[in-house]
């Protein structure tokens, strides 16, 4: 590796391969930002898939579910996958929420008593609103207005006791039951650590541990044997050959942008306002080799419109625009 310009394109051809079903999609990603569900689907699209009706076809058949995973943020991945990412990230969740769910009045007991409801009342995919309704139904407790409802959901899923499946109405996701069985967490990371430097690779183990939320001791362990291609850096596969440009337009919240310790070699400094301006909005974005070139919008008629950071040529991005403008229909 002889420069950031060879680097950034070697991450992006790792990143944007080609495609295959929602859950294969998913699974080498690994894992897509799901916590606004347009953006998930165009991160799926950036990666290869063709047809977003595919993603919901793929939550009600229980091939890709959802639940909060690296970072505490919720994350779309195959239904097999699942247990291991639990093994690392379920009580990790659950110990950095036990503050607030205390303030919610999510109290022990309270929990306790969802916990022993839970397998009479989630039967069927459910709502949010109409899962606590049936659990205080049971004497559960929950305050059914404000956080706490989205807290104790959070909660559950780390326990392994539901996750998110198919919409069982527009923009409202279904919760289903999730029995998972033990996985050992050295194995689960070993894993992750795999997918991840197949996905974003080169890395370092800081990125690995910046993207998962995991502790540096654990990633160095997990790291141990995979391919390093440079000093601290691990890839899979060889650097990509010369060729035209890798252009994508990303959703907000994509993986490339929140996938590395540092985004100041991809995002220059000056633009990155643009980009995330605060309060943990990040802006969908023009990718070009690796590089941040501009920030885009849906406009009237459907089609992207790109807002370039310095004068570039439309046709750099024209040929992309059309694609995701097709995906969205």
């Amino acid at each position: 590796m002889t420069s950031d310009d060879e680097l950034l394109r070697w991450r992006m051809h790792s990143q944007f391969r080609d495609g295959g079903t929602v859950a294969a999609v998913a699974g080498r990603a690994p894992g897509i930002q799901a916590q606004d569900a347009a953006a998930a689907r165009l991160g799926l699209r950036a990666r290869g898939l063709t047809e977003a009706a595919a993603v919901e076809r793929a939550y009600a058949d229980g091939e890709v579910v959802a639940s909060w995973l690296m970072r505490g943020t919720l994350h779309l991945v195959p239904r097999e996958q699942l247990p291991s990412l639990l093994a690392l990230f379920g009580e990790r969740n659950i110990a950095a929420g036990a503050r607030r769910r205390r303030e919610l009045g999510l109290t022990e007991e309270v929990l306790a008593r969802a916990e022993r409801a839970l397998p009479e009342v989630l039967t069927e995919p459910l709502g949010r609103a109409e899962l606590v309704a049936r659990l205080n139904g049971r004497g559960v407790g929950v305050e059914p207005t404000g956080q706490a409802p989205a807290h104790l959901t959070a909660y559950l899923a780390g326990r392994g006791l539901l996750c998110r499946g198919a919409e069982v109405a527009p923009r409202e996701p279904g919760y289903v039951p999730l029995t998972v069985e033990a996985v050992d967490p050295e194995e689960a990371a070993a894993g992750l650590a795999a997918r991840y430097v197949a996905a974003f690779g080169p890395v370092s183990v800081a990125d690995f541990a910046a993207w998962s939320g995991l502790p540096q001791a654990l990633g160095k362990r997990a790291f141990a044997g995979l391919p390093e291609v440079a000093d601290g850096l691990h890839a899979t596969g060889e650097a990509p050959g010369p060729g035209g440009p890798v252009v994508r337009l990303l959703g907000a919240y994509d993986n490339y942008l929140l996938g590395y310790r540092d985004r100041s070699l991809m995002l220059d400094q000056r633009f990155a306002k643009r980009v995330n301006a605060g309060g943990g909005v990040v802006r969908p974005t023009l990718v070009v080799d690796g590089r941040v070139r501009g920030t885009w919008a849906r406009g009237k008629d459907g089609r992207p419109v790109v807002e370039p950071f310095e004068p570039l040529p439309e046709e750099l991005w024209a040929a992309e625009a059309g694609a995701v403008a097709e995906f969205l229909g």
